[in-house]
């Protein structure tokens, strides 16, 4: 065991954590209508609580289990069987490396949350949450990081894919997932509404920010320079993205938002995520650059030209974000063309089947969408009886 590996893992788990509660929370809270925004609050601290105990209980052991198979990881880790304070993960306690690998496993849901706010039943959102964790994420996670069949030695050779922290493993699942949700789930009654508090937004952006530092820069599982190079990268894209978004808005618009600033970091962070631990700081200032316009033209064609209501931008932001990094690993000549393009195609169309397969499933048995009058008279004081304001807007 390696004593700074160990503590600087420590501090990672936390700040990924720190990502969905509370700055996921807040990002998205702050989104929706004043009546809605308790019920986001809900969803991500319940999906964080469930996804939890899911991962204790077989989810590590799907993704990173002993099986020799290149699909799943089988069932020996389960309720992390053989795993003591002694156990060893490389250069780290094996129980922290499966905290810090918990956390991802609950920010990913967690991202979905953005697709169907306002108008989901609680039900559908901790059932599709779970079972999607545990048939979609974690077997995806043994693919690329478990040493699965698209990892180096696998389907396409010595050189597998490069995902260093998640651009296919995360943001292209939550992405997709979010897509296909916001499809079956029809627009919102009400499309026109602003945001109720864009103070939460930028509260929220700025602790995923912070917070991506250890989900990034903890991907290293070390205490080196490759993890002060992947935080450093990781700032730099969020930076520049920011400011390529504000600005191909004032382009467009005459006017720069507060909102578009901080959906333009998370656009950044998305990018560079996959190539953090693969790119330098002038590959980092090109993606962040490339992705706060890309993003912004990917939600305009979501919302715009295919009118689907995914209502905080999941797919355009993350999952869009997370392939567009996921490619330019091969561009910068860090990873096979082959390997990253065949990987995304492979996992995407996965990723597609299982969340219809379990939408249409749990749509059949818990139900999907909340009737109009709840949605009306918002989620918060309907589905769990509390408010957040006198007067909702």
């Amino acid at each position: 065991m390696n004593g700074a590996d160990t503590a600087w893992i420590i501090v990672a788990t936390a700040l990924v954590l720190f990502m969905t509660l509370p700055g996921l929370a807040l990002f998205y809270g702050g989104l929706v209508r004043a009546r809605n925004v308790l019920s986001v609050f809900m969803q991500c601290y319940a999906i964080a609580c469930l996804m939890s105990v899911l991962w204790l209980v077989v989810g590590y052991s799907i993704a990173f289990g002993g099986s020799e198979s290149g699909y799943w990881g089988g069932y020996d880790k389960m309720f992390l069987a053989g795993v003591t304070a002694d156990s060893l993960s490389g250069s780290l306690p094996e129980v922290l490396f499966f905290a810090f690998q918990m956390t991802f496993a609950i920010i990913t849901p967690a991202l979905i949350v953005g697709a169907y706010v306002e108008r989901i039943s609680f039900g559908f959102v901790l059932t599709f949450s779970g079972l999607w964790m545990l048939l979609c994420y974690a077997p995806v996670v043994h693919w690329v990081w478990g040493g699965g069949f698209l990892a180096d030695g696998g389907i396409f050779g010595e050189t597998g894919v490069r995902d260093f922290a998640g651009g296919i493993v995360v943001h292209e699942t939550a992405g997709l997932a979010a897509l296909v949700i916001a499809v079956f789930l029809g627009p919102r009654r009400n499309r026109t509404t602003p945001p109720h508090n864009p103070g939460y937004v930028m509260i929220g952006a700025a602790m995923l920010w912070v917070g991506w530092f250890g989900f990034n820069g903890g991907s290293q599982l070390a205490a080196d320079g490759g993890a002060a190079m992947a935080l450093t990268v990781t700032h730099i894209s969020a930076a520049t993205a920011s400011l390529t978004w504000a600005l191909w808005e004032k382009i467009k618009f005459g006017r720069a938002s507060l909102v578009g600033l901080v959906t333009g970091t998370i656009a950044g962070l998305a990018s560079i995520t996959p190539a953090s631990g693969f790119v330098g700081p002038v590959e980092a200032l090109i993606i962040g650059a490339i992705a706060g316009i890309l993003c912004q033209e990917a939600v305009n064609v979501i919302r715009n030209v295919l009118k689907i209501d995914d209502t905080l931008d999941v797919f355009a932001v993350h999952g869009v974000g997370g392939i567009f990094g996921t490619i330019m690993i091969a561009v910068f000549g860090a990873g096979s063309v082959v390997a990253q393009l065949g990987s995304l195609a492979i996992v995407g169309i996965f990723t597609v089947v299982v969340t219809v397969v379990l939408v249409l499933v749990t749509k059949a048995t818990i139900g999907l969408r909340v009737d109009e009058e709840t949605e009306v008279t918002g989620l918060d004081i309907s589905v769990h009886g509390e408010r957040a304001y006198d007067h909702a807007s």
